[in-house]
């Protein structure tokens, strides 16, 4: 298909000359498919692509040159000139005959609230949750495994198994039963492009826009949002310092659950073990699944690892979801799933149609890591560097804010949360603009509430404050500028400061 699709494609380029050549090249410049002193391909490699002669071509570029959308220079492939005028200036839209149709799921994307920004910029110090320290990745062996990875010549180059590599999965089964006790069958496992891909499959295998879903409050909002995006409904239960309040399922009726047992986000309690198993009856008696999120569970310091949901004898209806993302990087985009043995073909399939598989060059590297016993010597690094950051973090706060604060769910994980006891929660804004002015980044804990209950809310103001991407320095300077803006948000409101 592909010899013939090009011999056609040649055949009609034969007919172009260096007219409609030099039409086409500057409608895409004043599109903007070419950017400002973006390169142009070289005239040879146009001809060939073209199937035209290079004069034909050098032509074309020519009447470009002269009348100033690109720069050519000799040995050196054209730019789009730096002094044209943006493409806005110059483009017309064709306009609509009608109104813009897209599927029921795209209108309930339409109006799902905006994530933030994901890379502020101007910020010093950012305490957001889910970065990581460039300096503690493991740069040099992951470039030896990529290049081992890359450098296997297979037999043909092919789609993979939609599962994963199995190499990969065989890693990961044996580190799953080492550092989890968890154990599954190699074919449980499906490979999948970070945790986010994870609960987007679970959801539309798992939910219809008719059904509910049993969702933690607060929570981690990414996970509401795709389950919300299938059209089914939220059943928000309140969450303590021992997690989900298990107690408060009676007489819910849902498809699914989705969990932190292990560190819940973002209060940071660990759900302890008759809480489990009241979970558990509960999905029985429901037929229901639990999807267990254990995002983070190789960061513990205060507490001993706690097994997860899926250890427990009775764990038929447990989805377990982890991801290197708090390990090596959220930029590797590389999770998994453990799935019951009833759902490894329809989630295998789904992963097929979604993307045929994940790339295979990453996989095969974090293989080696794995067995090579490379990737857990790193976790105890991290694990290391991270605990140094938590203390830092720790004191801080103790030393610039004392009482007038109170910190939740340090024990384990990459973040805390820092309850303002003098500040109302209606001041957040005010807040994190203001810290925002200064450089400092923060982040509130209040859209992780569902918008609709008061149930389990505090009056206070509160912040998650993720501390795995900043140096002992920058933590410091932020606690300090921290202290500095609250003292300046009180000092606004009225009465105080006069």
């Amino acid at each position: 298909m592909g010899q013939s699709s090009s011999a056609g494609a040649a055949g009609r380029s034969h007919a172009m000359g260096a007219r409609e050549i030099y039409e086409a090249l500057r409608e895409q410049i004043l599109g903007g498919v070419y950017e400002t002193g973006s390169q142009l391909p070289s005239s040879r490699g146009l001809a060939n692509d073209l199937g035209v002669s290079r004069t034909t071509v050098t032509v074309a570029y020519e009447q470009l040159a002269a009348e100033g959308f690109i720069e050519v220079r000799q040995g050196a492939r054209p730019r789009v000139s730096s002094s044209l005028i943006g493409p806005e200036a110059s483009r017309t839209s064709p306009k609509r005959l009608g109104p813009v149709h897209i599927s029921a799921y795209g209108e309930r994307l339409r109006v799902t609230p905006p994530w933030p920004d994901y890379l502020p910029t101007g910020l010093r110090v950012d305490f957001r949750y889910g970065d990581l320290a460039p300096a503690d990745f493991p740069a040099l062996v992951w470039k030896r495994v990529m290049n081992e990875a890359m450098g296997q010549r297979p037999l043909r180059l092919a789609y993979d198994d939609p599962r994963g590599s199995r190499r990969l999965r065989q890693a990961l089964q044996g580190y799953l039963w080492r550092a989890r006790t968890l154990s599954c069958d190699l074919e449980q496992i499906i490979v999948v492009n970070g945790s986010q891909q994870g609960l987007d499959l679970c959801a539309r295998l798992l939910l219809d826009p008719a059904d509910h879903f049993v969702i933690e409050n607060p929570c981690y909002r990414m996970a509401r949002q795709v389950f919300a995006s299938t059209g089914a409904s939220p059943i928000p239960v309140t969450v303590d310092e021992d997690g989900m309040k298990t107690e408060l399922l009676a007489g819910i009726g849902a498809r699914l659950a989705y969990v932190t047992p292990s560190h819940q986000f973002p209060l940071g309690g660990v759900m302890p073990i008759a809480r489990r198993h009241q979970l558990l009856e509960w999905a029985r008696h429901n037929n229901a699944y639990v999807i267990e999120d254990d995002y983070d569970s190789e960061y513990r310091y205060d507490i001993n690892p706690v097994p997860p949901l899926h250890s427990l004898e009775d764990h038929g209806a447990v989805i377990y979801l982890g991801t290197i993302s708090k390990t090596l990087s959220p930029m590797l985009r590389i999770g998994y799933l453990v799935v019951p043995p009833e759902l490894q073909e329809v989630f295998a399939t789904a992963k097929q149609f979604a993307d045929r598989h994940s790339p295979v060059a990453e996989q095969e590297a974090l293989a080696s890591l794995i067995e090579s016993g490379g990737y857990e010597s790193h976790v105890r690094r991290v694990r290391r560097l991270n605990g140094e950051r938590r203390e830092t973090l720790l004191g801080a706060l103790q030393r610039c804010l004392g009482d007038r604060i109170a910190v939740q769910g340090a024990e384990a994980g990459l973040h805390v949360v820092v309850w303002l006891n003098d500040l109302q929660r209606s001041r957040g804004t005010a807040l994190v603009e203001a810290a925002r002015r200064t450089g400092l980044g923060l982040h509130l804990i209040s859209p992780l509430y569902e918008r609709h209950s008061e149930e389990g809310r505090t009056d206070r103001v509160g912040l998650v404050m993720g501390y795995a991407a900043l140096s002992i320095r920058q933590i410091e300077k932020g606690v300090e500028v921290l202290r500095e803006v609250v003292k300046q948000v009180q000092d606004a409101l009225p009465g105080q400061g006069d």
